[in-house]
């Protein structure tokens, strides 16, 4: 009786002695550096939204480590999500913006995922992101339906990403002719391509084109096929929604749901394993972020979306979607594959 009693004191001794567990947030981020991993190239929104939230998240979290954004594009952000999960510290001194289809590229058994969605620490999105599939003025695609009878090619940052998933599903769905070309390291790199003549159509936000080209838009330089979202956008009205391609039930709740990763937008998230206590910081700090007047500042110059959702949410988000019915997973991956 004696023996355990004194096992028991000494495994309690351990875990209060666990620098987990009795470091304060402020002792330990205290002169820290916190990197946050980009999935992809400069200049889209995801570098975007990373490096607004690497200048001023900082100063919410005790301690007010420095947050120093660093880019790891590959495979459509798996290449930077496999790492995140696998070989970052696990302590919360590492983050990572990647692709809002990660957890629908781990449910379809993409051969590339290498970490588990729902068991990494899913810190808060900064918007939702609706998505659109574009074309030159010039181009012979000039809607959805040209690409039915003609091969149209599409500018992909990666197998893993939306550029590639989309276009693939609407082949499989409506028979339509997109092939993918790439990969391009980041969105931006493809709307280049685009315009350059090397590739028929690209994918990028919405609200990309409206803030850097708003002259396309004005000057209807650009065919603007389909948006990625669950509803027409109020500001495309003619625009046809991802969803209205499945004439079956079965067609559109598999476009359903991988438009359902618009919900997951622009996001972060930390690696699995981080103490509760670093993850509720995190957390907290991010949506304190969110209503801090310098960060609103910039969002509002940049004329950017905003339209944050908690880690809590967004956690639960991730975990519905790792679990989708096998059925519609094994149609999908016969679609994408």
């Amino acid at each position: 009786m004696q023996r355990s009693s004194s096992a028991s004191i000494f495994a309690a001794a351990l875990i209060l002695a666990s620098p987990a567990m009795a470091q304060a947030p402020a002792d330990f981020f205290a002169g820290k550096q916190i990197t946050l991993l980009i999935g992809f190239g400069p200049a889209g929104t995801y570098d975007y939204y990373a490096r607004l939230v690497a200048r001023h998240m900082g100063k919410h979290i005790p301690g007010k480590p420095n947050i120093v954004p660093q880019q790891m594009p590959g495979a459509g952000s798996l290449t930077a999500a496999n790492f995140l999960y696998g070989a970052s510290p696990k302590d919360g001194t590492a983050m990572a913006a990647l692709s809002q289809t990660l957890a629908i590229e781990e449910a379809i058994k993409n051969p590339g995922v290498k970490y588990k969605s729902a068991e990494m620490a899913w810190i808060g999105r900064a918007t939702s992101i609706a998505q659109i599939q574009l074309s030159m003025a010039t181009s012979k695609i000039k809607k959805i339906e040209d690409a039915l009878v003609n091969e149209a090619t599409a500018a992909s940052t990666g197998a893993g990403s939306p550029t590639e998933g989309y276009p693939k599903l609407l082949n499989g769905v409506i028979k339509a002719r997109f092939k993918p070309i790439g990969p391009y390291p980041g969105s931006v790199d493809g709307l280049l391509a685009m315009e350059r003549g090397e590739v028929d159509t690209a994918l990028t936000s919405y609200n990309t084109i409206k803030a850097r080209r708003a002259d396309w838009i004005k000057e209807k330089k650009i065919n603007i096929l389909v948006t990625y979202s669950l509803k027409r956008h109020p500001e495309l009205p003619d625009v046809p929604a991802f969803p209205e391609f499945g004439k079956t039930p079965e067609d559109r709740q598999l476009l359903e749901f991988y438009v359902s990763a618009e919900d997951v937008g622009r996001s972060f998230v930390a690696p699995p394993g981080l103490p509760a206590d670093r993850i509720q910081t995190l957390r907290t700090a991010f949506m304190a972020m969110i209503a801090d007047a310098d960060f609103l500042a910039e969002i509002k110059k940049a004329d950017a979306e905003l339209n944050p959702l908690s880690g809590e949410e967004l956690q639960k988000i991730i975990a519905q979607t790792a679990a989708a019915p096998p059925a519609l997973v094994a149609r999908m991956q016969a679609m994408l594959k």
